[in-house]
């Protein structure tokens, strides 16, 4: 009655469901895993945001490279600001998705170290390789505030770190590169500037989204019932067959038949 499905034909189709079935069974826990990363992120942000501020100085030094649990953990730095050294890094968007620059300024502590703060963002002028008008820092020490961030490197970041850019623009915030421009010893990471928020200086970066858990469980509650609905789909093509197979014999077996009953 089924020995259709031994035929070259439906041995195929059987092989490309069994094939797909635990293709997409794992396709749906790569999702469910992207989902548990995206909750223990929101849930790493949101505690380090809330956490007391401590010296930066207590959590980083030259050469360090900040661990994923320091992530935006508030840390203040108290220094002065060498404005003779400020870069902007260019092709960074703010809040509305606008491209412009994020102003890096050296913060040089007491003790001679320097702390990159990342100011904030402001807007690029008509010509794209001029640098831009930038609001001045304070002057004198100040004391700041903001989120620690690990070194930007082209593979984690996806940004190309291109040569031959204008006089005082990067592509990225990394200490490393800052410190053989500087000549001084540079903490790892850098601070992403809180507060003080100027009143007329950079827009200040907005806090990173920790609410969104994004769309990554629902991928993978799909994935899951496509694997459930193949091996039903391969079942209703079987009974389909079978039943078109019967109905095409019997159409068959009555043609036979009318000639001798004539």
């Amino acid at each position: 009655m089924y020995r259709f499905v031994l035929t070259r034909q439906w041995v195929c189709l059987t092989l490309i469901t069994l094939a797909l079935i635990p293709v997409m069974i794992k396709l749906g826990f790569w999702q469910y895993h992207r989902h548990e990363h995206r909750v223990a992120q929101n849930q790493l942000i949101e505690a380090n945001l809330r956490a007391e501020p401590v010296p930066m100085t207590e959590v980083t030094s030259p050469g360090h490279k900040v661990p994923r649990a320091d992530f935006w953990r508030a840390v203040t730095a108290t220094g002065t600001y060498d404005s003779a050294h400020e870069v902007v890094v260019r092709m960074r968007t703010d809040n509305d998705d606008k491209v412009g620059f994020h102003v890096l300024t050296p913060l040089v502590l007491s003790d001679g170290r320097v702390v990159l703060v990342n100011r904030g963002w402001v807007p690029g002028g008509d010509d794209p390789r001029a640098y831009p008008p930038v609001p001045a820092a304070p002057a004198g020490e100040v004391t700041v505030t903001g989120r620690l961030k690990a070194d930007e490197t082209s593979g984690g970041s996806g940004i190309k770190d291109r040569k031959g850019l204008p006089d005082r623009q990067v592509m990225l915030i990394n200490s490393g590169q800052q410190a053989e421009y500087l000549g001084k010893p540079v903490l790892g990471g850098y601070l992403e500037l809180t507060d003080p928020s100027p009143e007329a200086g950079p827009e200040t970066v907005a806090d990173p989204d920790h609410d969104s858990i994004g769309p990554h469980m629902a991928y993978a509650v799909q994935w899951w019932l496509f694997a459930a609905a193949v091996p039903v789909g391969w079942v209703v093509l079987v009974r389909r067959e079978k039943r078109d197979r019967e109905e095409a014999a019997a159409k068959a077996e009555a043609v036979e038949q009318e000639p001798a009953t004539a």
